[in-house]
């Protein structure tokens, strides 16, 4: 009788616990939770991702072309002084991290999610144009980089992947931006959701297609026959025609421009516009300064770079020369006739350098001044001054996007056309020192620009003690953090394309 008594209550604490565990999985679930995610967000989250670094753009490709420059060193330093800049601070690190990391994971996973729904067929192969777009940006920095193994960690949990080699990174490029476009069906679901064109199919054609222009252009010195076989695709599959086409990420409170919230912050008072392209400038009168350009007249600190000193006067704009460090530019300064080293030109941090400021991917004004390099190579047809001054306008006028004050007016674009024309004996510089011009803040592009064409012609930064061999640096190496996990695959990548430093050349950058 005793053990009946004792079996009794353990029997109704288990039929007790059962009862209890039928509604476990309900009582904690939680009902409001996403179980999927779409992958529009995902590709949207990448696209944020896709605006550039202040860490690269600030630190190697802007004083690489000298357009900005610090003469600070410490953590900024890199190609004010053509050195590297890994270890801790790893300035070399900032776009792979920001690309790679922080969106190739992205695009491979909606990629994958997408692939086999007809219903999103327009989002899988927008993604495919955005994807060409990191990676030719990636390869471009860096050269060989892991491609067609990239961003599987989570699916397939390949941690370590392999690097491909350049060339078969932009033979896949190019084969994409040929497929991905033509794929694209305005009769099919439309993805207003995404942040670049909202689901405009024809703009995701025309910006693919002049992406495909700017990937066979930098083809020119390795490969020029199927340089202008790509670019003849590209013209023949609809370019941009406007403004209205560009690629651009437009930012605001919630995602803020890198590069202006650097210059707004920590490093305010430390980069200033070069000598080199504040003459270029002024001595062709180009508007554009204006647009660009504010000198805090007499500041002898950062505290003292205040509205009150700003001045946006073109004729009152010096630029800092290359060269220096903070030992030795104060004596410059006072030689230039300033108070200090604060007292020369910098980018304007209000406008073109400010928190909300839009960030340029592709361009209808770089995409004009590729055709009329096209054009002068005999590639394509049109006039070659027509494209010229189209993109040199369109250029002007994109400052607008800025602010409304950063735009060029038609009787100063005219003026300066007019005193500025096209040449055709002096044709690739006069084009690609343009684009130097319109390109200025899409570091990587200006940077890659700049090794294809070898324009402007620049004066190698006199600063001695540079790393370098050569007078100029070529690519970014490697960041230490891949090095660390993944070094087996990096080293086949050095073994294969040279010694991982800054005068190693990427495959299309043939001497």
């Amino acid at each position: 009788m005793k053990k009946t008594l004792l079996y009794i209550p353990l029997i109704a604490g288990l039929v007790s616990l059962s009862s209890c565990e039928k509604g476990f999985d309900q009582l904690n679930t939680n009902p409001t939770a996403a179980t999927s995610l779409n992958p529009i967000f995902t590709f949207n989250n990448a696209i944020v991702n896709t605006t550039f670094p202040g860490g690269s753009l600030l630190i190697f490709e802007e004083p690489i072309v000298q357009q900005m420059f610090s003469p600070n060193s410490g953590i900024i330093s890199g190609g004010n002084f053509n050195i590297d800049n890994r270890g801790a601070a790893g300035a070399n690190a900032a776009l792979w991290q920001r690309y790679y990391r922080d969106n190739v994971r992205y695009l491979v996973d909606a990629l994958a999610k997408t692939k086999s729904d007809a219903s999103r067929q327009n989002l899988y192969n927008m993604m495919r144009i955005w994807k060409a777009y990191v990676f030719m940006v990636l390869t471009d920095t860096y050269g060989d980089v892991p491609y067609t193994e990239a961003g599987q960690g989570y699916m397939s949990a390949n941690i370590t992947p392999k690097y491909d080699t350049q060339e078969s990174i932009y033979t896949d490029i190019l084969k994409e931006l040929s497929e991905a476009p033509a794929a694209l069906d305005a009769a099919k679901t439309i993805e207003a959701g995404d942040l670049i064109y909202g689901g405009d199919i024809a703009k995701w054609k025309k910006f693919a297609n002049s992406l495909l222009l700017r990937a066979g252009m930098r083809l020119t010195k390795v490969n020029p026959t199927l340089a202008q076989s790509t670019v003849q695709k590209a013209v023949a599959a609809g370019l941009m025609q406007s403004n209205a086409d560009n690629c651009v990420v437009r930012n605001n409170a919630n995602y803020q421009n890198p590069v202006g919230v650097t210059l707004n912050s920590t490093e305010a008072a430390n980069y200033y516009l070069t000598k080199t392209f504040v003459d270029y400038l002024k001595n062709t009168s180009d508007p554009r300064l204006t647009s660009i350009a504010v000198r805090y007249v007499g500041a002898k600190s950062g505290p003292e770079q205040t509205a009150a000193r700003a001045s946006r006067d073109p004729a009152v704009q010096i630029g800092m020369p290359l060269g220096f460090d903070n030992g030795t530019i104060p004596a410059q300064a006072t030689k230039d006739g300033l108070a200090t080293f604060y007292d020369y030109s910098q980018l304007d941090r209000t406008r073109m350098g400010g928190l909300n400021a839009p960030c340029f991917l592709v361009t209808y004004a770089q995409t004009q001044l590729l055709l009329a390099e096209a054009a002068q190579r005999g590639w394509t047809t049109g006039s070659v001054a027509d494209y010229y001054n189209a993109g040199v306008t369109a250029h002007m006028k994109q400052l607008g996007d800025y602010d409304a004050t950063s735009l060029v007016s038609d009787a100063n674009i005219t003026a300066y056309l007019q005193k500025n024309p096209y040449v055709a004996a002096q044709g690739l510089e006069l084009i690609n020192t343009q684009y130097w011009v319109a390109s200025f803040l899409n570091g990587p592009e200006v940077f890659a620009n700049f090794r294809r064409s070898g324009f402007p012609k620049l004066t190698p930064n006199p600063y001695p003690g540079k790393e370098i061999k050569g007078n100029f640096i070529n690519r970014l190496s490697y960041p230490d953090s891949e090095i660390s996990v993944n070094g087996a695959k990096v080293n086949e990548a050095i073994t294969r394309q040279g010694p991982d430093n800054l005068d190693t050349r990427v495959w299309w950058d043939k001497q």
